[in-house]
């Protein structure tokens, strides 16, 4: 069943699909972002999605799948590829710059549903690639 959630759940970004991924997780999530604060609650998920789609474009590609036996965890190795759309703070000016960037993705999952999400990527090989 986690690798089933953890699919809908990257489908849905592909898609650009907030609505779909918030669908995937569980009301109390805890979203651990890169380089950044745990946030919690479907409510600060989307703001966070919203924010992300505003400075970003990207499509995640060569998926990795991984769960463990009773399904309470899973994770899942891919390539974002991205454009750079607006200025995000105090990272280097966007000018529709392309990326690719190896990332990767742990889950728990709590009756059926995302209850933890932590994504890891280099952030200094995305600035360099962005400089």
């Amino acid at each position: 069943m986690s690798k089933d959630i953890i699919s809908r759940y990257f489908a849905a970004f592909n898609a650009g699909d907030v609505d779909g991924m918030l669908a995937c997780l569980h009301d109390d999530v805890a979203h651990h972002v890169n380089e950044g604060n745990i946030r919690r609650g479907k409510t600060a998920f989307a703001e966070f999605c919203a924010h992300m789609n505003r400075c970003y474009r990207e499509n995640l590609t060569d998926m990795v799948i991984f769960a463990n036996d009773d399904g309470s965890r899973g994770a899942a190795e891919f390539i974002v590829n991205g454009t750079y759309l607006e200025t995000d703070g105090d990272l280097p000016a966007a000018r529709g710059q392309s990326y690719r960037l190896p990332a990767g993705s742990f889950f728990s999952i709590t009756d059926g549903q995302i209850s933890r999400v932590v994504t890891y990527y280099n952030l200094s090989d995305w600035i360099a690639q962005v400089s």
